[in-house]
């Protein structure tokens, strides 16, 4: 008898577990459930934006951006229960990556990407990974130190980018008749400006900066004072999945309570970084230390130009 009910005990407890299990599977929805059923997350990523996601001559993709978006992704596979993860890195640009993560092509983007309220619309973005100002580089050669300096000129910007949009809303505004050139990605659009095809170039200065530290004549560039905005940028998730967003938000909260966040930091910001060996020796902000105390996803610009004050 005690034999019989020890063996109905664990068909109970089996029927259970399975229930538990089905119940789970159901419960999954959006990247999560994909995920799960493919094996397979894919993330987006860049081949110049240096540090955050960038392409080396061996072929690999690497960054401060890719670093912490495979943090994401362990959450992830820890949160689905897999043994196996196939991690997938498909390359993307600034006019592609946001229309990748709204039809499900990619899962995350891991670049340097503004997270604003205009882009919020179409997909959500994880806690804030740095915080950067737009501003304009030109030649130390020339007479260009900010932007009112360069009435009649020719300025480039990457496709795509929120630092494009804003310069044509500069220029309408105060009538400075500048020629604004686009390029496919950071790469070709500091080509551009090097070759002297324009007077200067626009975008986030920590990408500004990179782009002169690793290029031939790192010395003969300069930016701006004037910054004209203030840029959060963030890893891209796609709009409406809520228990996706809420597994990756957790994944890099940790990395910043942990104190981890430092280490990758200093990886790619203080220390010497492929392919070159430059040392971009820029220290974390103070208004990144404060989101690191308290992570944010807010695309709300002011609120991180008073942060530190």
């Amino acid at each position: 008898m005690k034999q019989l009910k020890r063996g109905k005990l664990a068909l109970a407890t089996l029927l259970l577990g399975v229930l538990v299990g089905s119940a789970h599977g159901q419960d999954l929805t959006g990247r999560l459930k994909k995920i799960k059923e493919t094996g397979v997350i894919t993330l987006g990523v860049r081949d110049s934006s240096i540090p955050f996601s960038y392409l080396t001559e061996n072929q690999t993709y690497i960054g401060y951006a890719v670093d912490l978006c495979l943090k994401a992704a362990t959450a992830v596979q820890r949160e689905l229960g897999l043994s196996k993860l196939d991690i997938k890195m498909l390359p993307v640009t600034a006019v592609t990556r946001i229309p990748l993560i709204a039809n499900g092509t990619i899962d995350l983007n891991c670049d340097s990407a503004t997270n604003n309220e205009e882009r919020q619309k179409t997909v959500t973005f994880a806690p804030t990974i740095f915080v950067t100002s737009s501003r304009i580089m030109a030649k130390k050669s020339s007479s260009y130190r900010k932007l009112d300096d360069l009435k009649g000129k020719v300025v480039v910007a990457s496709s795509g980018t929120s630092n494009i949009k804003q310069l044509a809303t500069l220029n309408g505004e105060r009538k400075l008749g500048i020629t604004i050139l686009t390029a496919r990605d950071h790469a070709e659009a500091f080509l551009m400006f090097e070759t002297d095809r324009a007077q200067a170039i626009i975008n986030d200065d920590i990408i500004l900066a990179s782009l002169a530290a690793t290029s031939k004549s790192p010395g003969d560039y300069v930016l701006s004072s004037e910054a004209l905005s203030v840029e959060p940028l963030g890893i891209i998730e796609p709009l409406n999945d809520p228990a996706f967003k809420k597994v990756v938000d957790a994944a890099i909260s940790n990395v910043y309570r942990s104190g981890e966040i430092n280490r990758i930091y200093a990886k790619w910001f203080q220390a010497p970084i492929p392919p070159k060996g430059v040392n971009l020796n820029i220290p974390m902000s103070a208004e990144f230390k404060a989101v690191v105390a308290k992570p944010t996803d807010s695309p709300i610009a002011a609120e991180y130009a008073l942060t530190g004050k």
